[in-house]
């Protein structure tokens, strides 16, 4: 029985963007290239690019003979590890592809191992030739002022960073470039007023805003993996699941910077809230990589995640468990009102995350304690998707301490603005990366 060698790679310009695939066969004794493959797909997403390389390869070694042993060989893991069967595949866009690829030989005919990306290179020229081809660049070279390569052979481009640009003409950006490198101001007591984890509103620099090293934004599921030093994880652990954090708009206690949890009035939103959910609406848009909506069952939320969904076309989902804190006795209260009213229990709330509002409100322990499950249940159901959650300012500054791995006193050293927007991307390990920050460039005029 003969033996072919596959090495295969994809990539786009873009998550989704220009993309091509490039594939080489060769004899596994004498180490002869019999077959190569090449091709400029238009539009679609590097994962994508990588199954179509994967296809072409087996192919073209189909083709030369069929009754021979392959052992495919890619610097993709999410690939490897999905066609040998140890990772599910989720993405209705792959599905399809990894069919097609298992009916070219009989399964007992094909291997899988994954390669560091040097290893790589033939066809990873070949994908990067065929993506020049097909956007008019010179063969082999890359876009001016462009970074190395990401692992699945797909350049990473400088762009404007997300202090540089405004949120309607960032780039989104590539899961595994480099974690999360500061914070702006932290807020002092009684500032954000509305969710009672008190915020300043400003700051030294970039006030309350946590800004992505060398980013630009949002990471998209389906983004390219960037070979960026540092806090990075594994070479290719797969699209993560990303999370995009708007807290609600403004409603008539927002401005008076009263406590409105879970368990007061409900508020709905004012003309003022619902003009910037219309914003925010407006920028993901634009944006275009928000695939599902998922909101808090409070009115106020339930509200900005209409208005914003409509405008995406999606549909709204609810969970229970991005629902406020529930502040007890003081719902509808100003902080100096609480403090001037029940001094003692706001100390010991202020000192310790176990401590409770007055009159049986919830405390920061057990809110986080069902912000953990909620998470971990919607990056199942979201692996390797970007969805929207809409909630408030409680439970995302709890989603971005968890992240971080800080404590619970760092919720008071948050700011988090009405219709702003966070992100968090989940890995596939285990780690998350915090990509956005209490952005509100898109309120502006």
């Amino acid at each position: 029985m003969r033996e072919f060698i596959v090495e295969a790679d994809g990539g786009s310009r873009g998550n989704p963007g220009p993309a091509g695939y490039g594939a080489v066969v060769s004899d596994a004794a004498t180490g002869e290239i019999l077959a190569e493959e090449a091709e400029f797909l238009g539009v679609v997403t590097n994962n994508v690019a990588e199954y179509r390389g994967l296809l072409a390869g087996l192919r073209a070694a189909h083709a030369l003979d069929p009754g021979a042993a392959v052992h495919v060989r890619m610097d993709s893991k999410l690939v490897v590890e999905q066609m040998s069967g140890r990772w599910k595949i989720k993405h209705p866009d792959m599905k399809p592809l990894a069919t097609q690829a298992r009916a070219v030989f009989p399964p007992d005919q094909v291997t899988y191992e994954w390669i560091p990306r040097e290893q790589n290179k033939h066809a990873d020229r070949l994908a990067n030739e065929a993506m020049d081809a097909g956007t008019g660049a010179a063969a082999g070279s890359r876009a001016a002022g462009a970074a190395p390569a990401d692992d699945g052979g797909v350049p990473a481009r400088a762009e404007p960073s997300v202090a540089e640009a405004p949120l309607s003409e960032q780039r989104l950006t590539t899961p595994d470039e480099q974690r999360a490198a500061g914070s702006g101001g932290a807020g002092t007591p009684g500032g954000s007023g509305e969710a009672g984890t008190p915020g300043g509103s400003g700051g030294a620099g970039t006030p309350g805003e946590l800004r992505a090293a060398g980013s630009g934004g949002v990471s998209t599921p389906d983004e390219q993996r960037a070979s960026a030093p540092g806090w990075s994880s594994a070479p290719d652990l797969g699209a993560p699941a990303t999370f995009v954090l708007l807290r609600h708009g403004e409603t008539a206690l927002t401005p008076q910077k009263r406590f409105s949890g879970s368990g007061g009035t409900d508020p709905a939103l004012s003309e003022a809230g619902r003009e910037q959910a219309r914003r925010v609406a407006e920028a993901l848009a634009r944006r275009g990589t928000v695939q599902a909506v998922v909101a808090s069952p409070l009115a106020r939320t339930r509200e900005t995640a209409g208005i914003v969904a409509a405008r995406l076309g999606l549909d709204v989902t609810i969970e229970d468990g991005l629902r406020e804190t529930d502040f007890g006795a003081w719902e509808g209260l100003t902080f100096s009102e609480v403090r001037e009213r029940y001094p003692d229990d706001l100390n010991a709330w202020l000192a310790d995350p176990q401590a409770c509002p007055t009159g049986g409100g919830e405390s920061f322990a057990e809110t986080a304690a069902r912000i953990g499950p909620t998470r971990d249940k919607l990056v199942a159901a979201y692996a390797g998707r970007t969805v929207l959650l809409v909630s408030h300012v409680t439970p995302i500054k709890t989603l971005i301490r968890l992240a971080l791995g800080a404590p619970p006193e760092s919720l008071f050293r948050m700011e988090l603005s009405a219709a702003s927007l966070s992100a968090v991307a989940y890995y596939a390990d285990g780690n998350a990366s915090v990509r956005l920050f209490n952005d509100t460039s898109h309120l502006r005029p």
